[in-house]
């Protein structure tokens, strides 16, 4: 039998520590009947959540800039469940990093040209501080991907690209990352976990956000496949 593949989760766990874009609490999850409340056998706990929709590990749909762009319900699996690279950068990045091409560039000269609907993970490193509200925030200074870098990506028609930061674009200013690569129908994953355990190539990543009508952004599962020998 062939042998399965390692299976990984680049998802963080949602609570109500979770670091977001304008910090505070944005996820709670309460309780709305208990087990004490139930009369046995029909013994249940029921919960309800409120939160933002861009909470946690989360996507970014084309509608989420653009009007006219798609919503997360109508992305299409064939873009979602796809090749994925990883590219490191995270023995350089620190809160003012900023990612050039020459990152891609150097990753082509290792692994060969990127193939279109290719999955791009940004590994950072900048994880590490998921536990830690305000220094994950860091007032929104935090490795952060160059536009260049977005219009060269979209060059070899990607399906997307994720980063293990709150956004590619710091400082919240401009979003430009935002608007090429959601401009051009692709999406954008935030807050991704575990990326340093993915291959450079070889991977498949299942994007599975819920699926939400007229969503422009969702709460995403982000999982990795690596073939075993």
């Amino acid at each position: 039998m062939p042998t399965p593949p390692t299976i990984i989760d680049l998802t963080h766990t949602l609570s109500s520590d979770t670091p977001n874009w304008d910090g505070g609490c944005a996820f709670n999850l309460s309780i709305a009947c208990d087990y004490k409340d139930c009369t046995a056998p029909n013994i249940f706990r029921t919960q309800g959540i409120k939160c933002n929709a861009g909470i946690g590990t989360h996507m970014d749909a084309p509608a989420h800039c653009y009007e006219e762009g798609k919503t997360i319900d109508l992305l299409e699996l064939k873009n979602l469940v796809t090749d994925c690279a990883v590219i490191r950068v995270d023995s350089e990045a620190d809160e003012e990093y900023l990612i050039m091409p020459d990152a891609v560039e150097k990753f082509e000269g290792e692994h060969g040209r990127i193939q279109p609907n290719t999955f791009i993970i940004f590994y950072t490193g900048w994880d590490r501080y998921w536990n830690s509200l305000e220094k994950y925030r860091n007032d929104l200074k935090f490795p952060s991907v160059h536009v260049s870098t977005a219009e060269l990506l979209m060059e070899r028609d990607i399906s997307g690209i994720g980063i293990d930061t709150l956004s590619p674009d710091a400082r919240g200013i401009d979003f430009p990352v935002h608007r090429v690569i959601l401009g051009a129908g692709k999406y954008i994953v935030e807050n991704i976990a575990n990326a340093n355990d993915v291959p450079s190539v070889g991977a498949k990543i299942c994007v599975l956000p819920m699926k939400i009508k007229d969503g422009t952004e969702a709460p995403i599962r982000l999982i990795a496949f690596i073939p075993n020998a």
